[in-house]
């Protein structure tokens, strides 16, 4: 039997209820996105529905907490209500080091979202890639009044963002606007360890079975 050279991970975000989480597992996702208080942004849940939904998810698939906490201290306590297998930090630490956050949380997996606004993020991504354990790729703006730390629905330039994966020598996701008719393009532009969904497949902000069933195949459907 002749396996794919390359096998992206496919992580589906915005998942807020028992019953998204189980149309998401049994579509075959790898990764759960499960979004706690954000300024700005779809798919927002409270702490006590993050915990719920991560004690639904199964072993072989990874529960992210998207926190907007940008001090360790506050993510730490963050982590520990929720207890998901991965923290994905969608802003900048303003206080701590990462090392602060291994140090307190062992075996839990560190996400850093970096938003392709410009060139500037190829090196805040050289940055940050030595004390994490992935990078992932987003839309937001940050420095908004409203800050936009994902969701946004829009895509960014892809061609920096394979730049960015040039550079990096970790596992790196792709998100932002991507559908079942763009990722396989996306796909092809960035490389990228797995890719992250929310928006694209959505009806009226509902999880759609259909077009996560057309992304999944675009996905696994991928070759090089």
């Amino acid at each position: 039997m002749a396996f794919p050279a390359y096998y992206p991970r496919i992580k589906i975000c915005c998942i807020s209820t028992p019953q998204e989480l189980a149309i998401a597992v049994a579509a075959g996702a790898d990764a759960l996105g499960l979004i706690a208080k954000m300024p700005s942004g779809p798919g927002i849940i409270t702490d006590e529905q993050v915990r719920k939904l991560a004690q639904l998810t199964p072993p072989a698939v990874g529960s992210f907490l998207l926190t907007s906490e940008t001090t360790t201290s506050a993510i730490i306590a963050h982590q520990c209500r929720t207890a998901t297998t991965t923290l994905q930090l969608v802003d900048t630490l303003s206080t701590g080091s990462y090392q602060d956050l291994r140090t307190a949380l062992p075996g839990i997996q560190l996400v850093q979202v970096i938003h392709v606004v410009d060139e500037s993020a190829i090196e805040e991504a050289r940055r940050v890639a030595p004390h994490v354990d992935a990078i992932l790729l987003d839309s937001g703006n940050p420095n908004l009044a409203v800050k936009e730390l994902g969701g946004t629905g829009r895509v960014h330039n892809w061609e920096l963002s394979r730049r960015i994966r040039d550079r990096l020598n970790l596992p790196l996701f792709l998100a932002g606007g991507l559908t079942p008719e763009n990722v396989q393009e996306a796909l092809h532009t960035v490389k990228p360890f797995g890719v992250d969904v929310c928006s694209g497949v959505r009806t009226n902000g509902q999880l759609d079975p259909n077009k996560l069933r057309r992304f999944m195949l675009a996905v696994r459907g991928f070759t090089v």
